[in-house]
């Protein structure tokens, strides 16, 4: 079986890709429409210049060959959601091609190319026989990633995805929402003929297509059939797809040369252009220059980005071990409370160099820790900590064997953790509970 995505971005301008139309949410339909967008005769497109970057900063964060130059051609266009006929979209000179994705365990995704194109509107249907279309969606920019079909399994598909999705959200400083924002085009073939579910919005719903997908086409070449190449469609309450239409192929498309934008030259822009560290090589690295478990690591960069940097600064302030133990224990427990809070970081490394330096005990930094991080009185901290601590320890006492078995397994901590969730009942966050349940332990290991 081989999974190939191509993965629709949104990108966050202020005004859509070839016109000046706001691309904040309308509060009627066909209110952030014009001319250019529209393709209304004697209206033409100018090219905006953040789209083009975006695009480069995704080029970039995918190793992809970034060409020097770069032009955009007209894709002939069959629905009505594109009333123009066209959509304006790249070609044979995208903005970035060749690149790869690392997703684990030494696995690389290939990028086939990146390029920049319109978004069309989006059609409603209304009875049987007719339908609305709003085109404020239209002219959108939208960065296309296109992979070969290196995926192996709908799991492995959704894992991919999800890493991916939140390397461009951290890349493009895309919001929560990013995920709704960014669609996918799923093409799988169990045999030699494969198919394409268009336009799959979330990675649950990517994983039950592909499944779904794989269930059905098994099962006609099972029974002699033969699939047919074609677009397919994801319905989310049924978790089926169904066939919208035979799959066009490139000559179908009729591509030309867009007259109206010519050339762009993107040597300077290239050389401009800085992105971040990406959460997935972030994650490599600390594995590779502090020794941290690839477990561990994944841990602090999925809890924040903040919290990876301030790893990075314990790690060098005191030691690796003392930063391992307080980033995945106190400090990690109260770091939603902390970012809310708006603090300064400095607090946090003042108090675990005060335990670096003897000066306090562990139970004192751990209360230092959650009271500086969450605004509560040290004294109030201190007397909820110890209830959390007395509530532990009988637990350990009753089951002393509790010990051992967490020295064979770590997942026997469960045991304890799920206990006191249930007798405290939702009081304290769960990632308080685990830290403290695991300095606990580790006192009398």
């Amino acid at each position: 079986m081989k999974i190939g995505l191509e993965i629709h971005v949104q990108l966050p301008t202020r005004s859509k890709m070839f016109c000046s139309c706001p691309t904040t949410e309308a509060i009627a339909p066909n209110t952030h429409v014009c001319p250019t967008c529209l393709g209304m005769p004697g209206s033409r497109p100018v090219m905006n210049r953040k789209a083009l970057e975006y695009g480069i900063m995704l080029a970039k964060m995918l190793n992809c060959e970034i060409a020097d130059t770069t032009w955009f051609s007209r894709k002939t266009y069959f629905y009505p959601d594109m009333c123009k006929s066209v959509q304006i979209t790249q070609y044979d000179h995208p903005v970035g091609v060749g690149g790869t994705y690392e997703i684990g365990n030494g696995k690389q995704v290939r990028i086939t190319r990146i390029q920049l194109e319109e978004d069309p509107g989006k059609t409603k249907r209304v009875g049987e026989q007719s339908s609305l279309v709003d085109y404020n969606r239209s002219g959108i920019p939208l960065a296309e990633i296109v992979t070969e079909p290196d995926l192996s399994t709908p799991a492995e598909a959704r894992e991919f995805l999800g890493k991916l999705i939140a390397d461009i959200r951290h890349t493009l400083d895309l919001s929560d929402d990013g995920e709704r924002s960014i669609r996918c085009d799923c093409n799988i073939s169990v045999g030699k003929e494969r198919c394409e579910v268009k336009n799959v919005t979330g990675l649950r719903n990517v994983e039950r297509a592909l499944t779904f997908e794989m269930v059905r086409q098994t099962k006609v070449l099972k029974a002699g059939g033969k699939v047919e190449r074609e677009t397919r469609r994801f319905e989310e309450e049924r978790g089926v797809t169904i066939s919208v239409r035979k799959k066009e192929f490139e000559a179908d498309y009729g591509y030309i040369d867009e007259p109206d934008l010519g050339i762009f030259r993107t040597e300077g822009m290239q050389s401009s252009v800085r992105i971040k560290e990406s959460p997935q090589n972030t994650i490599s690295r600390l594995s590779r220059e502090y020794g941290l478990d690839d477990k561990v690591s994944r841990q602090i960069v999925s809890t924040s980005m903040g919290l990876a940097h301030l790893f990075e600064i314990l790690a060098k302030e005191t030691d690796i071990g003392t930063a391992v133990s307080w980033i995945s224990g106190a400090i990690s427990a109260n770091w939603k409370a902390f970012e809310l809070s708006s603090s300064n970081t400095d607090g946090i490394i003042d108090i675990v160099k005060r335990f670096s330096k003897n000066e306090i005990n562990d139970v004192e930094c751990s209360l230092e820790l959650k009271a500086y991080m969450t605004g509560v009185d040290i004294e109030n901290v201190k007397g909820a900590t110890e209830d959390l601590d007395s509530l532990i320890n009988k637990y350990i006492e009753e089951n002393p064997n509790i010990i051992e078995e967490v020295k064979k397994n770590d997942k026997a901590l469960n045991r304890i953790i799920g206990y006191v969730m249930k007798e405290t009942g939702g009081k304290y966050p769960s990632a308080e509970i685990v830290s403290s349940t695991k300095r606990i332990l580790e006192s009398k290991i």
